[in-house]
């Protein structure tokens, strides 16, 4: 029987609780899974300590992505910063493990997206029908097949960084939905190692940060 990884928590408090998200896990449940999220592991986790504690999701990764995550412990806690997520996030730093070598080592990628019956996002030019996404990115290391980037995201789309990098022909590793490229190593190569948040409550900047992954370092050795 495989052993059951233990919770990486990254920070806690008596209202919020930050963890690290492992790739290959859903956030919250779909109708396909109920029980194999993180979610369910972090409202196992609480409920150890306190079996009526309840856990609450102020936002959320792609299943493939790992990083930082964030939850509440109460529902005004919740909307208190789900209502103005948007202001209160001060940064959202992702590091990715690209295809290619990219002739501007830094950039800005904006388009609208738009999302298909299917669920395939893809970019327009039409602001009328699309959600506005921008992504900076900048190059921190390289070689002859492989390109490691620092990207900020100045809005939180759906599978924005995913889209993004495939519209300039530099898809992420690993990604089957935007680029169909494979991988050396059986996972998406993007994480979320950087939040700033403005604590609403108090009005104190709050940074978590999570180390990248030894396995994107591999790729550069």
């Amino acid at each position: 029987m495989k052993k059951k990884k233990k919770l990486d928590i990254i920070y806690e408090d008596k209202e919020i609780l930050v963890v690290n998200k492992p790739s290959g896990i859903l956030t919250v449940s779909t109708i396909k899974e109920k029980e194999k999220t993180l979610y369910h592991e972090v409202s196992d986790y609480v409920k150890k300590s306190n079996p009526k504690a309840k856990i609450f999701i102020i936002h959320r990764l792609d299943k493939d992505t790992s990083g930082i995550v964030m939850f509440a412990k109460s529902k005004n806690i919740k909307y208190m910063y789900q209502n103005d997520w948007d202001n209160l996030v001060l940064q959202r730093s992702y590091v990715a493990v690209v295809n290619g070598v990219l002739e501007n080592k830094k950039g800005v990628i904006k388009s609208y997206l738009k999302q298909t019956k299917t669920l395939f996002v893809y970019s327009s030019n039409d602001r009328k029908n699309g959600k506005l996404a921008i992504t900076n990115y900048k190059v921190i290391k390289e070689n002859k097949k492989y390109s490691m980037l620092d990207i900020e995201i100045k809005t939180g789309r759906k599978n924005q960084i995913r889209v993004h990098m495939n519209d300039i022909n530099h898809p992420i590793l690993g990604d089957k939905k935007y680029g169909n490229n494979k991988s050396p190593i059986n996972r998406l190569m993007l994480h979320a190692n950087k939040l700033v948040v403005l604590n609403p409550k108090i009005n104190k900047k709050m940074e978590f940060v999570s180390k990248i992954p030894k396995t994107f370092e591999l790729f550069f050795e």
